[in-house]
């Protein structure tokens, strides 16, 4: 078997919505009876040139339209996991929005046994994975609290919370609540910050939420105190690159400040986000900041084992997924 060109690694911000290729859009919609508003692919694949974070929002919850059924949440969870598997991401830690289904008249039942089994369906590819359930920070708060019960109630098989969507004029300090429910859960909890707010988001997510990862951060950078503070409590940065350049976060990925953030000595990782609207997945994007930035075998296998550090698995899963880092550099660098 060949080695991979990127190492192993867990991707730990992915939208499992964001998965939706073109192809599975148009037969989902055939499959469903849902008219879309294009001919085909190809016309579908001319909208993806988006202007800014909400542009690309309009786009995704309407292609949402197709998914509406469990079989539709088991085919798109199996595919994505197959593809990040090829790939080389060994566990991923999903995100799924229950709120943009719910307000389509989709039963939250289906959503979560339909992503359950095809999670199970991915073990058989050879990755794991658990779910984590976002809140949209645009619809209100106390409708994400009645949500969590719900899931709560279905005995959902989440690991965590997360907050997404759009981040300017909503703040993390509308869901103090459903934070501290969830952490009374005993569930982990993560949010969207300093993607299109600035560095003062990222510290009430940390402060208000009790976030343990942060989502994207980039904007972190902005404030030297704050990133000190992360590099010192360790809190991960979950960074798509591919993303941010899609959604002019920066203009180029030659602009993107990972290397800054690298420099700080922050526990980065790299992660594709909505693959299917950003050009690519996991390896995609490890392989994009490899060409762009120049970074070594050994630089790339830091960004793995941040990210097997920065997940929620066990220990002893953390130590196996660490060894198999090692073994792939040691392919890679036999004189190291």
């Amino acid at each position: 078997m060949p080695v991979l060109e990127t190492p192993p690694t867990v991707e730990l911000h992915l939208h499992i919505e964001g998965t939706l290729e073109p192809e599975l859009i148009v037969a989902l919609a055939e499959r469903n009876g849902v008219t879309l508003p294009y001919a085909g692919v190809e016309e579908l694949r001319a909208r993806y040139d988006f202007t800014d974070l909400q542009s690309f929002l309009d786009l995704y919850y309407d292609n949402m339209a197709v998914l509406r059924t469990a079989a539709d949440f088991t085919l798109l969870a199996e595919t994505y996991l197959r593809r990040a598997a090829a790939g080389g991401v060994r566990h991923a830690e999903i995100f799924f929005d229950p709120q943009a289904h719910l307000v389509r008249g989709v039963a939250l039942a289906e959503v979560v046994t339909g992503l359950a089994e095809g999670l199970r369906r991915g073990e058989d590819a050879g990755i794991t994975s658990t779910l984590i359930a976002c809140f949209l920070r645009d619809r209100p708060a106390e409708e994400a609290c009645e949500v969590l019960e719900q899931l709560v109630a279905l005995d959902a098989p989440i690991v965590g919370i997360g907050l997404d969507s759009t981040e300017v004029g909503n703040p993390p300090a509308k869901f103090v609540d459903v934070f501290a429910r969830a952490k009374e859960l005993g569930l982990h909890r993560v949010a969207h910050a300093g993607e299109e707010g600035g560095p003062e988001c990222v510290a009430e997510a940390l402060d208000l939420l009790g976030a343990e990862r942060i989502d994207h951060g980039v904007r972190a950078l902005q404030d030297p105190a704050l990133m000190a503070r992360l590099v010192a409590e360790r809190v991960p940065l979950t960074v798509c690159p591919l993303s941010n350049v899609r959604l002019k976060g920066v203009e180029t990925l030659a602009d993107h400040p990972l290397p800054a953030l690298l420099d700080t000595g922050a526990l980065v990782t790299i992660n594709s986000d909505d693959p299917a609207y950003f050009g690519g997945y996991a390896d995609d994007n490890l392989l994009a900041v490899a060409d762009t930035f120049g970074l070594s075998d050994h630089q790339l296998a830091d960004l793995a084992r941040n990210a097997v550090v920065a997940s929620f698995l066990p220990a002893d899963r953390r130590r196996a997924l660490l060894a198999e880092v090692d073994d792939w550099l040691a392919t890679r660098c036999p004189d190291r």
